[in-house]
């Protein structure tokens, strides 16, 4: 080999290192005020979602065609992780966004796609419906049914947990059409908020991300039309673990950026706690976490931007990568901001500093779009095939 080489395989392209500074310049200014005001009120962040469609980074993924900004995959884990990095509640605008548009974008048909993509484009909200209360890690178990009927599908039963729900436009469901036929029985459709026997359910009283809805949704003899189909009848739940393999990462954007938030308020603060007559930060004890903190994130970074990548590129086998990407930063954006709060002692248990709401947020990434228990199932499997 001859000459130095160029070691750019890790380095971030130029324009993400410019989105990076555009999308916090935009999240401090924007969304961050209303971070403690959102999250202690339980109130959907409205000044954020104005200031990310206004600036396109509400759904970033969209393709250019469709009216989007066509940012890759890795570009749109940055938008959310830099959102998270001040409020993890407003990250799940973006978040949500591909996840309830992704398996239309992986299977759906052009004309479906022409019908709810430019929407949000434009701002609408989409929202992901896998989980019922009786079929969560076992989303095969789904009762939800839907049934075809002349030139409609008609849906009939419930889904839990759904992000965002009664604010989203759109919604991706999953019901059985062919309850014979196991997993194979399972169909994915777009539900519009305005379609009749579609209505939305009690909100969840959660322990954080409080300024995005968590609701259930009800479908009594909802009637859509036939063209909201998501592929081919018995596709989706194909289509519903094709669309975890490609949003999982961005599940690890949001703990990234949890964590990096938290590391960074805490930084800031021991330099200005004294005690024993010194910062704080001078003590070796402390040193040591803050160490630990800062490698754990870097490493989360790495793992999770890799898997976008590879979702990017259009990979097979991205299974593996993607829960362990998704597993391993939530694992460690959990493990960050315990430390956080501890670092700042009492003042970290009050409300008054924001790594108590980090921390109560933290925790969700380790349960949604799969529990990191069904993580590790996830990864086995793809070891042992």
């Amino acid at each position: 080999m001859h000459g130095r080489p160029e070691f750019d395989l890790y380095s971030l392209p130029e324009e993400h290192l410019a989105l990076r500074e555009a999308i916090r310049s935009l999240a401090e200014k924007d969304i961050e005020p209303y971070a403690a005001e959102v999250d202690e009120d339980a109130r959907f962040p409205a000044e954020a979602h104005r200031a990310l469609v206004g600036s396109g980074f509400h759904a970033p993924h969209v393709p250019d065609v469709y009216g989007g900004e066509g940012a890759d995959a890795v570009a749109t884990c940055i938008v959310i992780e830099e959102i998270a990095r001040v409020c993890a509640s407003s990250s799940l605008i973006t978040a949500v966004n591909k996840l309830g548009t992704m398996g239309l974008m992986l299977d759906g048909s052009e004309e479906l796609k022409s019908v709810v993509l430019p929407d949000v484009a434009r701002g609408a909200l989409a929202s992901y419906a896998l989980s019922e209360r009786e079929a969560g890690s076992d989303a095969a178990a789904m009762r939800t049914r839907a049934r075809l009927d002349g030139d409609h599908w008609v849906l009939n039963g419930a889904k839990a947990w759904i992000t965002n729900g009664g604010e989203s436009t759109w919604y991706t469901v999953m019901a059985v059409t062919d309850a014979a036929a196991g997993p194979r029985g399972i169909s994915a459709f777009m539900v519009r908020s305005d379609d009749h026997g579609f209505t939305v359910g009690p909100l969840e009283r959660k322990l954080g991300i409080k300024g995005s809805p968590t609701a259930e949704l009800y479908f009594e003899d909802c009637a859509i039309p036939s063209s909201r189909i998501i592929g081919e009848p018995g596709d989706g739940f194909k289509t519903a673990l094709r669309t975890l393999d490609h949003t999982r990462p961005t599940i690890g954007a949001q703990a990234v950026g949890i964590a990096q938030g938290a590391l960074d308020k805490t930084i800031q603060y021991v330099k200005e706690r004294r005690q024993f007559g010194s910062a704080i930060s001078g003590f070796q004890g402390v040193q040591f976490m803050l160490a630990d903190m800062a490698m754990k994130v870097e490493a989360a970074r790495a793992m999770v931007y890799t898997a976008a990548a590879r979702a990017e590129r259009g990979e097979n086998g991205l299974s593996f990568i993607s829960a362990a990407a998704k597993c391993f930063a939530s694992d460690t954006a959990m493990q960050v901001t315990t430390d956080a709060v501890q670092l700042f002692g009492g003042a970290g248990y009050t409300r008054d500093f924001p790594v108590e709401r980090m921390m109560r947020d933290a925790k969700i990434t380790q349960i949604y779009e799969g529990t990191n228990q069904i993580q590790r199932v996830v990864m086995a499997r793809a070891l042992l095939q």
